[in-house]
């Protein structure tokens, strides 16, 4: 029950993440990242103050300066950033496919970590989904573009996040870990400004764009949060690559994106190897570890 409960919060965070990249692809073309960034986490924060003061908890916990949580914020800033980024810079189903390789990095992680036994045939089934993301970005080749790069380490840095959120202390709630991981986008945003020349007053359109992807993007952070603090991280973080088909449909219907062969084919690739990874994690049973 926990790892169907997991898996369908898992998909129900890459919808709602699809949705939210969607608005702030569309918000980059007119207001810089550094102040989407700053407008989005401030959003987010203030939603996820509300929902932790609903269930009479405190917003500043001392669990905060925990190293889990520590490194959850390195992660979160690097993930955050470079990610958008990219959805600024690239196409948004090329963004979405690299992303794709996440849960195959939080699964040798998780073996890594978390001491999940993780079989030889899924550790092929990883270093095939890598091949994939080579594919995609085409080191060396003609089609190769370095800001595809952007991507790669904002894939990282999420899995990163997405093992900090595995072991942060249980004494930490979803909605506080949501408020902590808004609320560094802030300042985060604000230093980019600084190096960017400043913001500008976004126009009625742009705002709602922001506003749009605050809702969605705090949808997405729970669920996502939710899901990774439920059932086995090895069955539970593969529905992630559902998030790969939501971003295709966004790129077709909204930005008019046409993936060429070499990226639609180094994304079934990586699903390929996500898909297996979970029908060989239902063979497998998990030694649970205590994380201190």
């Amino acid at each position: 029950m926990d790892n169907t409960r997991g898996s369908l919060y898992m998909v129900i965070a890459m919808a709602a993440f699809a949705l939210e990249d969607m608005f702030i692809k569309s918000a980059a073309a007119q207001i810089p990242v550094g102040e989407i960034l700053a407008l989005f986490g401030f959003g987010g924060m203030c939603a996820f103050i509300l929902l932790t003061w609903r269930r009479k908890e405190r917003v500043i916990h001392p669990a905060i300066l925990s190293k889990p949580i520590l490194l959850r914020v390195i992660c979160e800033v690097t993930g955050r950033v470079f990610f958008t980024l990219a959805l600024a810079l690239t196409p948004i189903s090329s963004a979405s496919a690299i992303l794709q390789a996440t849960p195959l990095v939080v699964v040798m992680g998780a073996a890594i970590f978390f001491g999940e036994k993780v079989g030889w045939r899924r550790w092929m089934a990883i270093m095939i989904g890598f091949i994939g993301v080579l594919m995609i970005i085409r080191p060396g080749l003609e089609g190769f573009e370095a800001s595809s790069l952007l991507a790669l380490i904002g894939m990282l840095g999420f899995a990163g996040r997405d093992l900090a959120t595995r072991a942060a202390p249980p004494a930490l709630s979803n909605m506080q870990l949501g408020v902590y991981g808004f609320f560094i986008m802030v300042p985060t945003g604000l230093v980019m400004l600084l190096y960017t020349g400043g913001g500008v007053i976004p126009s009625a359109l742009s705002a709602a764009q922001i506003v749009g992807a605050t809702i969605f993007g705090t949808l997405a952070y729970y669920s996502l949060t939710v899901a990774m603090r439920t059932g086995e991280v090895s069955v539970v973080t593969p529905f992630r690559y559902t998030r790969l088909v939501f971003a295709l449909v966004v790129g077709a219907l909204v930005f008019s994106e046409r993936p060429d062969f070499m990226t639609l084919l180094g994304s079934a690739i990586i699903i390929g190897g996500g898909i297996y990874t979970l029908l060989r994690s239902r063979k497998v049973v998990v030694v649970p570890v205590k994380v201190h």
